[in-house]
């Protein structure tokens, strides 16, 4: 138990907001992940189908392991603008607050590292740190290490931390104390089901990514469905409605994470504004950021949607031409549907 309270102790000191230690089987979830990804909900990440093995028997992909270390990180700042203003500025572009400010992919794994590296010099063992990094059930862990509920909208929370957070984990081989697994407090809340703008949460529990705005602007990579193009608004990278809506967040704090503050032409911007940047400017403005997960094309594309949707004016009208002879024709086919938007409502 004494190990266990010093790792507890240096979680706190490297920043963590929680951690709590689990087992590696994930139990009935594996079930249910080899049913979604048979549905084909998955869409277009194949990469979910190819390495589903590794989720579901964490042995293939750190020999030895018994223990789960799961680590919470809290990610908003008093600072962002709240995701429902975004909703309402039109003209401006919504990016997901996890990404307007620092990639925590990097900031978090340097932080296990050092935890791995405390552990080793205390008591041995063989470790392996995880942040979105390869096939890891987190929310699973997360859960069964008392760190939250995986809710109806299928990510975590917690009564007294909201929904607003990072998770990350450390596979050991040491065997340590368990920590009791959060017990579900949704109720009947169907708050974020009936928030979801193309209903990707098609029952309690279950998302359907295919339909899923963060999916759709962020890893789909080819032309986005017709009929989730006005659903999609002014999202341009990821969507908070689901996790904005959550009543659980009301006890939230906020972050403490500087690196996490919006950077400034990222925290509420103007779509625009954002259309007109090169590739370059793009680069620029990104660098660092989750939002490199996409390039500028797709930048562009999901950009093109959200002018399609925004309020027609001269600035948005034009914006929209100056792009019209893109070579993508992918890009020009979303810019041509967003300008025919315009010319109906003229």
């Amino acid at each position: 138990m004494q190990l266990k309270q010093q790792i507890m102790a240096w979680s706190r000191e490297l920043g963590f907001n929680a951690t709590g230690i689990t087992d590696p089987d994930p139990g009935q979830h594996g079930a249910y992940l080899e049913q979604w990804l048979q549905q084909g909900r998955h869409g277009s990440m194949a990469w979910m189908q190819r390495h589903a093995a590794l989720r579901l028997q964490p042995e293939l992909l750190h020999a030895g392991v018994n223990s789960v270390i799961c680590v919470r990180l809290d990610y908003l700042r008093a600072e962002a603008t709240a995701p429902q203003q975004l909703q309402q500025q039109a003209d401006g572009g919504h990016i997901s607050r996890y990404a307007a400010g620092r990639d925590y992919h990097k900031l978090m794994r340097k932080r296990l590292a050092r935890l791995a590296a405390r552990i080793t010099a205390a008591a041995g063992g063989n470790h392996r740190a995880f942040v979105d990094s390869a096939p890891v059930m987190e929310k699973v862990f997360a859960q069964k290490a008392g760190l939250g509920w995986i809710g109806k909208h299928t990510n975590l929370l917690h009564s007294k931390a909201g929904n607003w957070f990072f998770l990350g984990e450390i596979y050991t081989t040491l065997m340590l104390p368990r920590d009791q697994p959060a017990t579900d407090h949704c109720g009947s809340c169907r708050q974020c089901i009936d928030v979801c703008p193309t209903a990707a949460i098609t029952a309690p529990y279950q998302l359907d990514a295919r339909k899923c705005i963060s999916y759709l602007t962020i890893e789909h990579r080819s032309s986005i469905p017709l009929q989730y193009r006005h659903a999609i608004g002014n999202h341009v990278f990821g969507c908070d409605d689901c996790l904005a809506v959550c009543p659980w967040n009301k006890f939230a704090r906020y972050s403490q994470e500087q690196a996490f503050t919006p950077r400034e032409q990222l925290d509420a911007p103007k779509l625009v504004e954002l259309f007109g940047w090169s590739e370059a400017q793009f680069l620029q403005a990104t660098a660092g950021t989750a939002i490199r997960r996409i390039d500028h094309l797709h930048w562009l594309r999901n950009l093109a949607v959200a002018l399609g949707n925004a309020p027609s004016s001269s600035a948005v009208v034009s914006a929209l031409q100056q792009r019209r002879e893109h070579p993508s024709a992918m890009l020009r086919e979303h810019i041509e549907w967003a300008l025919a938007q315009h010319l109906q409502n003229a």
